[in-house]
């Protein structure tokens, strides 16, 4: 019996046949980085960086499971909705989401986890790396901004990488540039890609349309 993930399969496997396998053999392909990419690493928050997160309506949380399975879910909010409790501390509150709880779980599992900090229209992202936690404190909770409502836990963060990178990625993107993105029509919706996710006989593009703008209605419910 074959199955539909077969030739992707066999695909990704002659593909990594060919693949790198040691540190040594990276490095040949590119040269050292420059003295401030590695020095500009800190393990704390400065006065600038934690403006930044001041400013940041999104970030994007990386993590993994105990078998090493990889996940990266964005969490948005007003903001400062990621609060800075003190120079090596964040906290991220929950919001309303699906129920997965994919990164929590993760970081329940391993106790590490990778921020991506977004402010829109502009190029800066700041990349945060450490351990962290889920907590339910109530006094933790109470001091932190709700994205909707108050948070049920929130994510602790205890940084040990703070990394502001360069604005490449964003201005080669066009990112927050509304005459430089792609007709509305060019990508399909999020409810047709849903549709084909569910793969359902009976459900159809309505149905998944109607569902979403309830959701969307009730969002912080």
């Amino acid at each position: 019996m074959t199955t539909d993930s077969e030739p992707a399969d066999s695909l990704f496997n002659s593909l990594r046949a060919h693949a790198l396998t040691t540190p040594e053999q990276l490095h040949a392909f590119y040269p050292e980085p420059g003295p401030n990419a590695l020095r500009k690493q800190m393990d704390r928050l400065t006065e600038q960086t934690r403006a930044l997160i001041g400013c940041s309506s999104l970030v994007f949380v990386g993590s993994a499971d105990a078998e090493g399975r990889a996940d990266v879910t964005p969490r948005g909010g007003p903001p400062g909705f990621v609060s800075v409790l003190d120079e090596r501390t964040l906290a991220i509150p929950d919001a309303t989401g699906n129920r997965r709880l994919d990164t929590l779980h993760n970081i329940v599992a391993t106790g590490r986890v990778g921020l991506v900090f977004l402010i829109p229209g502009r190029p800066t992202t700041l990349r945060v790396n450490g351990r962290a936690c889920v907590t339910a404190h109530p006094e933790l909770l109470s001091r932190l901004t709700p994205v909707g409502r108050p948070p049920v836990t929130a994510i602790v963060v205890r940084a040990e990488e703070v990394y502001p990178h360069c604005p490449k990625s964003l201005i080669r993107a066009n990112a927050w540039k509304p005459e430089q993105w792609l007709p509305a029509d060019a990508q399909p919706t999020s409810a047709e890609v849903t549709l084909a996710q569910l793969n359902l006989p009976d459900l159809t593009l309505d149905d998944v349309e109607r569902a979403e703008e309830e959701s969307l209605r009730l969002r912080y419910e």
